[in-house]
């Protein structure tokens, strides 16, 4: 029987004064009912509240129909997509898989590659550069079908497609997640025929990992997304409103990030002992920041790999400026075991440690680093997951979503916008000279 994750808060709470968290419940309980209710700022994207509980088996089937569909047809599946179109997908997918996959590749798995996150040229060269001569797919994610690096990515891997792999190969293995109704790649997908799946509107891109635009990349890898949704679904009993609020962990984590801000702890650190993990610390950083940075307020998301970033950014934590917390994510069980080797010169002086396993050290590693910390003045949770399979990380992203919308409504923004986002698009294309923005591109020539 698989145990739930769980989150450890004490040696967060005693940094602050005694009762404060406690303080909090009556406001976190009214958030959750707003939550529930949607009487709450941004109440028509709350379509990720119960997802996990309401996918069907035919859903989950067709999804994974179509992943079957690009296995068997493709050495290489790229996803096409930015931000929350890529991130949650990403995470698991690195979470799950072989660190060396690109050299350890056996077969029996496409190679997972992802592109249309930025505008490096470079990048798109060198990727276009190595998928020549490999029969790769795309899986091409986007609402509107017009974000400036997904649809750029898109043009390019569409037209390399289709050259490589003839016109009807390439409807077959190019698959669009995108609107119902509208939009480019709506457009484009009915117009070529391409198998299509639909972002929900109630959903915004950060929250969207239990759709398609997660789950079909995930299947399309060769992992279990039946677990992944099994996973979210507990947690979404474990998390709910009913639930009381000293045994309520989303709860219990945005009470705890709040009160802790509310006492000039303005940094959130995510911390993992975990590699794996790299990609879940960007997506949480996407959740908490596009949730929470806005109206001149917000915990600001900051997350680091260690041990590895203890010989960077380690000498800060310990003894820089005292505005930081630290959520650390703890996996108890690794899936390999590693012994430390006998060496008979012992020049590195590591014999005593002859016979254990790697993890016992990283795990005295993660244990002297939360004393050394909580001793430097910094308040630390601890979120404890049995081991990286599907059905944690799917508790474990629910988790964090729903601690997101409790955490956001707390701090009195809308946590289910992202007005800023546009800001720096409006400069661009003005710096461009895209049509229809000839106003903004008088002006901004101006400043220049």
């Amino acid at each position: 029987m698989s145990k739930n994750i769980r989150l450890e808060v004490s040696k967060a709470a005693q940094f602050l004064a005694a009762g404060a968290v406690e303080a909090l419940e009556p406001r976190v309980k009214a958030a959750q009912k707003a939550l529930e209710d949607s009487t709450c700022a941004g109440n028509d994207f709350l379509g990720w509240m119960h997802l996990a509980s309401s996918i069907t088996p035919e859903h989950l089937a067709d999804l994974k129909e179509t992943a079957k569909v690009l296995r068997e047809n493709c050495d290489t599946i790229v996803v096409a997509g930015i931000g929350g179109s890529y991130l949650g997908a990403r995470a698991v997918i690195e979470a799950l898989g072989n660190s060396f996959e690109w050299l350890a590749n056996d077969g029996k798995n496409p190679i997972m590659l992802f592109a249309g996150n930025n505008i490096g040229e470079d990048y798109l060269y060198e990727l276009t550069t190595y998928l020549k001569g490999r029969k790769f797919g795309v899986i091409n994610i986007s609402k509107s079908g017009t974000t400036t690096e997904t649809a750029l990515a898109f043009r390019l891997l569409r037209k390399q497609c289709e050259e490589q792999r003839g016109i009807e190969m390439a409807r077959k293995v190019i698959v669009a997640v995108t609107d119902a109704k509208k939009g480019a790649a709506r457009v484009t997908a009915d117009k070529e025929g391409y198998k299509s799946f639909i972002i929900p509107d109630n959903v915004g891109g950060r929250f969207s990992v239990l759709t398609p635009v997660g789950l079909l990349p995930i299947a399309c890898a060769g992992f279990d997304i039946e677990a992944l949704v099994k996973g979210a679904a507990d947690m979404e009993k474990l998390t709910a409103p009913e639930v009381p609020f000293a045994e309520n962990p989303a709860e219990q984590y945005a009470a705890v990030r709040n009160a802790l801000y509310a006492n000039g702890k303005k940094t959130e650190i995510l911390v993992n002992f975990q590699p794996k993990l790299h990609y879940m610390n960007e997506w949480w950083k996407q959740l908490y920041g596009e949730s929470e940075g806005k109206d001149g307020k917000g915990i600001f998301p900051a997350a680091v790999d260690f041990t590895t970033d203890l010989h960077s950014m380690g000498q800060w934590i310990q003894e820089g400026e005292r505005t930081i917390f630290e959520t650390v994510v703890s996996v108890e069980t690794p899936e390999h075991t590693v012994l430390f080797p006998h060496d008979d010169e012992n020049l590195d002086g590591l014999n005593f440690l002859e016979g254990k396993r790697v993890d016992e050290v990283n795990k005295m590693a993660e244990l002297g680093t939360q004393l050394a910390h909580v001793d430097g003045g910094v308040p630390n949770m601890r979120l404890v997951v049995e081991r990286l399979d599907e059905y944690h990380l799917g508790q474990m992203i629910y988790f964090f979503e729903r601690a997101c919308g409790i955490s956001g409504l707390l701090l009195e923004v809308n946590p289910f916008n992202q007005p800023g986002v546009e800001a720096y698009k409006k400069n661009m294309f003005a710096l461009l000279g895209k049509p229809g923005y000839e106003k903004e591109t008088e002006a901004i020539k101006a400043r220049l």
